[in-house]
């Protein structure tokens, strides 16, 4: 079957400075799909992809874990849960991948200097010397620094067609690879804020 995917792109706000950049989240879904019949999920292995500079704390088990149990915490609050035996109504992946990548950014701001400033003035006849002194912050300028950007995805496959109906994917900067984990277990509640079944009450 042939699926068409309707994109959607929301650019989220500035991260704080640890996180520095802009992250988006894009979305991706196939057409015609009732995604409330989906009721129950499971993980489907993958690997976690890399440019090969990356240490082994991105592909640790802990921080694995860290990743799923957001998103199932996420799925939850919409009546999905994994599935205890038997076929899942979707299987549930998702690719991690880190590379280098460029940001220009501002640099420190310059201290600010006193300068003297004298000059005169006439009154009544008479040069009347003024001094002033004001404060003069020289720009400090732009520069190119490296940093680490982090891919995030997520595919719902449905278990009966094996078609993916449902990706939602999220850039975003990596300040430690040791806390990769944490990080991308808060994009994956961003992206799940554009999956089509709503939190249930």
């Amino acid at each position: 079957m042939t699926m068409n995917f309707r994109l959607l792109a929301v650019l989220l706000c500035l991260l704080s400075a640890g996180l520095s950049g802009c992250s988006s989240v894009s979305v991706q879904q196939s057409e015609g799909v009732n995604f409330n019949q989906y009721r129950s999920f499971a993980w489907a292995e993958t690997e976690v992809k890399t440019d090969g500079t990356q240490g082994p704390a991105l592909r640790s088990q802990l921080q694995d874990g860290t990743i799923r149990q957001a998103i199932e915490t996420e799925l939850a609050k919409r009546g999905i849960s994994p599935v205890a035996s038997g076929k899942p109504d979707f299987y549930l992946t998702y690719h991690l991948y880190v590379e280098e990548a460029e940001r220009t950014v501002a640099n420190p701001p310059n201290p600010a200097v006193p300068v003297s400033y004298p000059y005169l003035v006439r009154y009544r006849g008479f040069l009347v010397p003024v001094n002033y002194t004001y404060w003069y912050q020289a720009p400090s300028g732009y520069r190119t620094e490296r940093y680490q950007e982090g891919m995030l995805v997520l595919d719902f496959v449905d278990a009966k067609t094996n078609n993916l109906v449902w990706r939602g994917s999220i850039i975003d900067a990596v300040s430690s690879p040791n806390r990769a984990g944490e990080r991308f277990a808060e994009s994956a509640r961003d992206i799940l804020d554009k999956f089509p079944v709503k939190e249930r009450n």
